[in-house]
């Protein structure tokens, strides 16, 4: 059968979706309330809880592309701004890395070949030199523009080494998770409240102005040539 393996990655999708839709996965793991058990095994197994966190915002995030915002929020609530940063990041990230994996295995051989007509897409994404890489990974994940759960399993079709894709999409995911998650921390800790909602402040500063940034002078600049 020609394209084997995207027929197989499509029926898994679909599978994946079908089961959702009867079993309400996305309703129950979505839920922050639901999540709630996990502050009770928090105070008696800080390991065990993380784990199972990190666990469910895999899951949640690439097999049912929930939102990664209620992770991170969740995160800050359980775990505090420093902890819940570093849990929901590396979850993200291990997330990312699945998708990727996913992608690269079941995409590669039937999507590029489509992709490589496409001079944009050539450029720089398929780039021999490498140069363009760190620069559209930094682009992605800091501008609000590109659907993230998609980013994942398209960076699966480029060429870029799974290393340096690992590695970068951790630190530039890491800003913005901390915003959401200090924030986060900052309204369930009211002896700290002002201190943590200023960092989240400043972040969001950080995040927002670099996005506004790139998006501004690289992707529209970038849809105007091609227009």
């Amino acid at each position: 059968m020609k394209n084997k393996k995207l027929w197989i990655f499509i029926g898994i999708i679909v599978a994946v979706f079908v089961c959702n839709h009867i079993f309400g996965w996305s309703d129950y793991i979505g839920n922050v309330e639901n999540l709630k058990f996990l502050q009770s095994v928090v105070k008696e197994n800080l390991v065990l809880a993380a784990a199972v966190y990190m666990a469910l915002t895999v899951v949640g995030c690439v097999a049912l592309a929930l939102p990664g915002v209620t992770f991170a929020i969740a995160a800050g609530l359980l775990f505090g701004p420093a902890l819940g940063t570093i849990c929901c990041t590396v979850a993200a990230t291990l997330g990312a890395m699945l998708a990727f994996a996913v992608g690269r295995f079941f995409l590669k051989d039937s999507i590029k070949p489509i992709a490589m007509k496409n001079k944009y897409l050539k450029k720089w994404l398929f780039d021999e030199s490498g140069k363009h890489e760190i620069f559209i990974l930094m682009i992605t994940r800091l501008v609000p523009l590109f659907p993230y759960n998609l980013q994942n399993f398209a960076y699966g079709v480029t060429d870029i080494r799974f290393g340096r894709y690992s590695f970068y999409s951790f630190l530039f995911m890491l800003p913005g998770t901390a915003m959401y998650t200090v924030g986060a921390a900052g309204l369930a800790d009211k002896e700290n409240r002002i201190f943590y909602i200023g960092i989240a402040l400043a972040l969001a500063v950080l995040v927002f102005g670099i996005s506004a940034f790139l998006k501004k002078h690289y992707v529209q600049e970038e849809n105007e040539d091609g227009g």
